[in-house]
Formats: structure tokens, sequence, C-alpha cells
């Protein structure tokens, strides 16, 4: 397996065990961050500040349970892809949703260039209303 992969195995680890600092590993002050058009957090968040700004803490705050659960992981070597499953129950409404996901990560030298994320948005705004 390569570095990039490794590096990307060791982030879904910490976010198994909710280690924020495990899972920021990979990123840089430049890695672009990309959630999907008609996710709740969409947009593109340059560096760790604004990632766990803009993603991680929303995601805390706003979800009971949220989790990425990882099926596969592909070594691309310098792009590394993530399927899995997020789930959670939405707090303001108490409902659940479960949808399947995709992560891209474009890597060098063991740190993240970029991270997109494609995902079913509809199953994740049918929880939030």
């Amino acid at each position: 397996m390569s570095r990039n992969y490794e590096v990307i195995k060791a982030h879904y680890a910490g976010s198994d065990n909710k280690d924020l600092q495990a899972m920021m590993a990979p990123v840089t002050d430049k890695t672009a961050w990309t959630e999907m058009a008609g996710f709740p957090y969409a947009g593109t968040y340059v560096g760790a500040d604004a990632i766990i700004s803009g993603v991680f803490k929303r995601i805390g705050e706003e979800w009971e349970g949220y989790a990425l659960k990882v099926d596969t992981l592909v070594d691309g070597d310098s792009t590394i892809v993530g399927i899995g499953t997020y789930s959670g129950v939405y707090k303001k409404t108490g409902k659940a949703m479960s949808a399947r996901v995709v992560h891209v990560w474009e890597m060098r030298d063991g740190k993240a260039v970029s991270f997109e994320q494609f995902t079913d948005t509809k199953l994740v705004a049918a929880a939030m209303g």
C-alpha cells in the first residue's frame, strides 16, 4: 500500500475515534476541501481552520451520532478514494439519515492537496426538513 493510502486510512481511523487531530493530519494550510453542492455544508474550504469551522464543528453541533463507515478504500497512489455511508440524526428534527458517499483525495507526499465529497444530498436534506 502507498504512503498516501496509509495516511488516509489513518484519517478515517481518527474519524472513527472522534480524534480531530488525527483526522486533520493530512491537511495543510493549502488543502482545498470541497463539500458537494446541495450538501448542508457545501463549498470549498481551504486549510484546517476553515475545514474545522465550516464542516466538522457544524456537523458536531447539528447532528447526533454523525458517523462515516468506510467500506472500501482504493489506493490510486496520488488519488485515494474512500467509499462508504454517512449516518446520523439531525438534532432539530430527530430524523435519521443514511446516505452513500464517495471521497476523492488528491495527495502529494502524504499530504492532501484536495478532497472532494460526493453524496446523495437529497437523503441528507430530508433528515433536516
